[in-house]
């Protein structure tokens, strides 16, 4: 199994496999737009801005599971997030990222990652997953992690 596997509808609707990502550094985000960690759009985008054409893909996941911080609908999160921080990297439809309805990629993500105390489940907005170019070697990230702060892994994997 690998990212690869899996599918995901993209914030204007179209479902697109993770399959075109084939041979990138894929870094993929659980994100909401009021949140404390919100600001770390720009940073994300930073990432994108920097290393997208070395082979960095993006992917931004928002979800409405911790405290209600992604309230609204698709049109809104995308306006908010090019307005507010400039976004250009891939977003997708809302999902959930624990519980019943979860999205198989991050059921995925999840197991092949846990948390650094051992949980599985994801603990808040932010959460941040890098995988390698084979889509299989993934390391997970805590919502406190700023994505500017993975650069020497993205360097490396990259490499």
């Amino acid at each position: 199994m690998s990212v690869y596997e899996y599918t995901a509808k993209t914030i204007k609707g179209e479902e697109i496999s993770l399959k075109n990502y084939e041979g990138k550094v894929i870094l993929i985000v659980n994100t909401a737009s009021e949140c404390g960690y919100t600001p770390q759009y720009k940073q994300l985008q930073e990432l994108h801005e920097t290393y997208s054409e070395q082979g960095l893909v993006v992917l931004g996941f928002p979800c409405n599971q911790f405290g209600e911080q992604e309230p609204g609908e698709e049109s809104d999160i995308e306006r908010f997030c090019e307005l507010n921080y400039g976004v250009t990297f891939q977003m997708f439809t809302k999902v959930d990222v624990n519980g019943e309805h979860v999205h198989p990629l991050f059921t995925y993500l999840k197991q092949e990652a846990p948390s650094e105390s051992g949980a599985e489940d994801i603990e808040w907005n932010f959460t941040k997953f890098l995988i390698d170019k084979s889509g299989k070697r993934i390391s997970r990230y805590s919502p406190k992690t700023n994505p500017l702060e993975m650069k020497n892994e993205i360097e490396q994997l990259l490499g």
